[in-house]
């Protein structure tokens, strides 16, 4: 569903906005201003980061601060730190946004300026509204869009949208979800042995130990993201020869994704902590075990996941399992805001490059 709107909405902005241009037309509007737009690039990239870190605290410290585990201060610094050191990591997902998702000769400096533009707008629209959608998915949009209205749906490579992309989409929330289940579940069939029962404070600890590795999977998966877009806008650009990372982004990156993280995302975190369903040690150690090895796995596999989907599909499946008792008004309004974000993100991105157009011309 999510690709057929990006598709139409995107088909549509390029018949309305810009026709594509080919290559050479492309090179001489690149090369007015090139420097400032490679700074420009290396900026939004980095703010991107730092809005990725507070608008995805929710996922990483959400869960520890409702259960009250760990004061909302000392989780936030506890992830901010461990997502730095995440993110000094490297995984396949860099290489994905770089050269997995448009055709690389393609790609153009105020193309992936535009597509940071429309993930950053994406962003802060569901912060102010408090909804946990997916900063991987705007990035992915803002891409897909930009390259679309420059240079036709034939600079998007399908496949690589498709299973790196959209089918992790899809799927990742319900293995959140059925691995939460079956976690609480094995969970509370222990706590019927008596044993077990003495032992259920213990699960504060091992929260702690749990939400830690959430944080530092969601800075090897979410921050490749920015080193990636980064890497990309410097390549068209001539800066670098081949689509490697180089170090300085890499640590610049994981900079701004531990600032990010340290300024909190306190509306995303009342709605994914408590908005849910009710938590507690037992039921947060759960979601969090759940969300971190699927977002670990699909780091490894170079596939950018969200893991917003992953800690919300968790955390229901938690609730399912548990108690029973998940506001699915809630997950309702989260599913649109997720459907919604690969075109919308897309759409601003494709607007932003008419805009460029405009004033180039």
């Amino acid at each position: 569903m999510t690709i057929c709107l990006l598709r139409l909405c995107l088909a549509s902005a390029s018949c309305h906005l810009l026709t594509p241009r080919v290559n050479n037309e492309k090179k001489g509007l690149m090369s007015i201003g090139a420097g400032e737009i490679v700074f420009f690039i290396v900026a939004l990239g980095l703010l991107f980061d730092y809005t990725n870190g507070f608008h995805d605290a929710a996922n990483v410290v959400s869960t520890v601060i409702a259960t009250r585990v760990l004061a909302p201060m000392t989780a936030i610094i506890l992830g901010a730190f461990l997502n730095f050191l995440g993110a000094t990591q490297i995984s396949g997902v860099a290489q994905t946004i770089t050269s997995g998702l448009v055709q690389t000769p393609s790609v153009s400096q105020v193309m992936v300026l535009c597509a940071l533009i429309g993930a950053i707008f994406w962003n802060f629209l569901t912060w102010y509204f408090g909804m946990p959608s997916s900063s991987s998915y705007a990035l992915v949009g803002g891409l897909i869009g930009a390259a679309w209205t420059a240079e036709g749906a034939q600079s998007v490579i399908w496949d690589g949208l498709l299973y790196k992309v959209i089918i992790p989409m899809v799927l990742s929330p319900f293995a959140g979800f059925i691995l939460g289940y079956l976690v609480i579940k094995g969970l509370s069939a222990l706590m019927h042995y008596p044993y077990f029962r003495k032992k259920e404070k213990f699960f504060n600890h091992l929260q702690i130990a749990s939400a830690s590795l959430v944080a530092l999977s969601h800075g090897l998966n979410d921050a490749q993201k920015s080193m990636g877009i980064i890497t990309l806008g410097l390549f068209a650009a001539g800066m670098i020869t081949t689509p490697h990372i180089p170090i300085w982004v890499i640590a610049a990156c994981a900079i701004m994704m531990g600032l990010g993280t340290a300024s909190g995302g306190f509306r995303i975190i009342r709605t994914v902590g408590y908005e849910i369903t009710k938590l507690k040690p037992l039921q947060g150690f759960a979601a969090e075990t759940s969300a971190s090895a699927v977002i670990l796995t699909a780091s490894f596999l170079g596939m950018p996941l969200s893991s917003t989907h992953m800690i919300v599909g968790s955390v229901a499946g938690v609730g399912t399992g548990g108690d029973g008792k998940v506001k699915w008004s809630t997950g309702r309004k989260m599913v649109l805001a997720w459907v919604m974000t690969l075109p919308g993100a897309g759409i601003v991105a494709a607007f932003s490059y008419y805009i460029f157009h405009l004033i180039k011309s």
